[in-house]
């Protein structure tokens, strides 16, 4: 579990508002970022806290070994440890090899794919969840977005890329991409059994071992209702898009699989972890609607399409993502950003688009509502009030 880190509260500078308005492109800005909860999700936040912490100006400082430039290269380096499938042979992960070869094998008839090679472990275990990686992959791709430059004084922006397109690869894998339409998208592979060892049947869990010694046949879990797992992996595509629109086919690829998911999202409403025991258990996921105004805040910046726009600050869909965030203990779980909770992350991304871009109406009643509210939550995070508890030394 991890804390806050720290947030910049204040006016946007005055020269901030002479961006072009016909640009969607992020802009850079000294914003920091809060998520909570564990494993890949989790890491994700030490990326963002290394690369906030640190001032990285036009002519930087060549970086001492005590640096937050080696903190962040070590934070990188535990997405290398998480890979599964075949390994390059830049993985700088020297104990790690090939693993789970098989995953997606043998097919059976009717099944979505044969072929779920790659992609991230969830922790010490080997399982392989869609919800929490897809979420952490967004997240990358956002830090990118923001702090290009930073990575690459860093000489870490190469490494972050391939580190995304790692990700992304893999949830192209997970459904029919190059389809208008799906039924159905893969949401797990492996299996979490927590009997005690009653059932002595091979899983991630009870059979503790090393990937590359796994020889066991891996399930596949598979969803058709699942608005929540659907929407965070287009959110997660659509932002990388973005991080590799220099490699035009590929971030079209991106784009049209997140419409897909999107809309798939949409046709098929459900939680994705109401009919998994797994999903249920590890990460359950609480409602779908803070997905659907992060997914299509994303969608809108890397497509420039506004029926997004519009989808995303629909007043109905606010008002079912505040009280989906534990309507009697409203702070601190709305403020807080983390797998199972992307309102205020959505948020933030919809008020910036208001300082910058000022769209109006029909847009702006609720752009100003998510305003005022992000206000109040990053000025929350201060010292000064007693919101959030803290780690010594915050």
């Amino acid at each position: 579990m991890l804390a806050l880190c720290g947030v910049a509260c204040g006016e946007i500078s005055s020269s901030s508002s002479k961006t072009s308005k016909n640009s969607l492109r992020m802009h850079h800005h000294q914003l920091t970022c809060i998520i909570v909860r564990s494993d890949t999700a989790a890491m994700m936040l030490l990326v963002a806290n290394f690369l906030a912490a640190s001032t990285v100006h036009a002519s930087p400082p060549t970086p001492s070994p005590n640096s937050y430039t080696l903190a962040l290269h070590k934070a990188l380096m535990f997405f290398n440890a998480q890979r599964s499938g075949k390994l390059s042979d830049h993985n700088h992960v020297s104990w790690r090899g090939d693993s789970c070869l098989t995953d997606g094998k043998p097919s059976t008839a009717g099944s979505l794919t044969s072929d779920l090679v790659g992609g991230y472990y969830d922790a010490g275990n080997a399982i392989k969840f869609n919800f929490p990686a897809s979420f952490a992959m967004t997240m990358l791709s956002w830090s990118v977005i923001e702090y290009n430059v930073k990575y690459e004084a860093a000489e870490e922006l190469a490494h972050i890329k391939d580190i995304i397109k790692w990700g992304t690869d893999y949830f192209l894998k997970t459904f029919n991409n190059s389809a208008d339409t799906i039924d159905r998208i893969v949401s797990q592979v492996g299996l979490g059994n927590t009997d005690g060892g009653k059932d002595t049947t091979p899983n991630d869990i009870y059979c503790w071992m090393r990937p590359e010694d796994i020889d066991y046949t891996r399930p596949v879990t598979e969803c058709h209702a699942c608005s929540d797992l659907a929407a965070e992996m287009a959110a997660s595509l659509a932002a990388a898009s973005i991080v590799f629109k220099d490699n035009r086919a590929y971030s079209k690829k991106l784009v049209h699989g997140a419409k897909t998911l999107f809309k798939f999202s949409r046709d098929s409403r459900g939680r994705y972890s109401s009919g998994s025991s797994d999903a249920a258990l590890f990460y359950n996921s609480t409602s779908y609607w803070d997905e659907y105004i992060w997914a299509s805040t994303w969608l809108y910046y890397a497509t420039g399409n506004s029926s997004y726009l519009q989808f995303a600050t629909t007043p109905a869909l606010a008002k079912h993502a505040t009280f989906s965030q534990a309507p009697n203990h409203y702070w601190p779980n709305h403020g807080v950003l983390s797998w199972d909770n992307k309102f205020v992350g959505a948020q933030v991304l919809l008020t910036r688009l208001r300082l910058f871009l000022n769209p109006g109406y029909p847009y702006e009643t609720t752009l100003r509502r998510f305003h005022n509210e992000t206000n109040t939550i990053m000025c929350s995070y201060l010292p000064a009030f007693t919101i959030f508890n803290r780690t010594r030394g915050a």
